[in-house]
């Protein structure tokens, strides 16, 4: 098993790596998110997403852009540890920690062929008509009701609240 830190790769490092992997015909998979508190829901949809690829290349948001989505509260995780516990995954092979609050520039920078969300509705998926005007491809993945780092927050404030008493 490769050493997860060397999973965690720079964007002018996956700009490089695509290049190469472009030249040896691999298809590459990405999905993105901010992962804060990794649960199973997260380890089933990475599996997901590795399987429609040669390898699989995970966006992660930076702390700040975690902060600017999610509220002041979050990230529970700082992004050191979120990237080293997604590169430690076997489903994934890279991670790119990226600043903006959406993806599409990274995608961009990339241009995967395919690129995994969960949901619905492929036409709400960020990043959609980068990846399907270079001839690839958006595919859903199903979600696991019930699991979200959101709700697992909300339970440990229950906990908490109910300790208080």
């Amino acid at each position: 098993m490769r050493d997860p830190q060397s999973k965690i790769v720079s964007r002018d490092e996956i700009a490089s790596l695509r290049a190469e992997w472009k030249a040896a015909g691999k298809r590459v998979a990405f999905t993105n998110g901010c992962f804060d508190l990794l649960h199973a829901g997260h380890a089933g949809y990475l599996a997901f997403a590795r399987a429609q690829g040669d390898l699989l290349v995970v966006g992660m948001n930076s702390d700040r852009s975690v902060r600017e989505l999610k509220g002041k509260s979050r990230p529970i995780v700082d992004e050191n540890e979120r990237a080293l516990l997604l590169a430690s995954l076997e489903a994934v092979d890279y991670v790119v920690i990226f600043d903006e609050l959406h993806v599409e520039q990274l995608i961009h920078e990339l241009l995967p062929d395919v690129l995994i969300k969960g949901g619905d509705r492929a036409d709400w998926v960020c990043g959609r008509e980068i990846v399907e005007g270079n001839g690839g491809e958006v595919v859903l993945a199903p979600e696991l009701e019930g699991r979200s780092s959101s709700g697992i927050i909300e339970r440990i404030r229950g906990l908490d609240q109910d300790a208080d008493r």
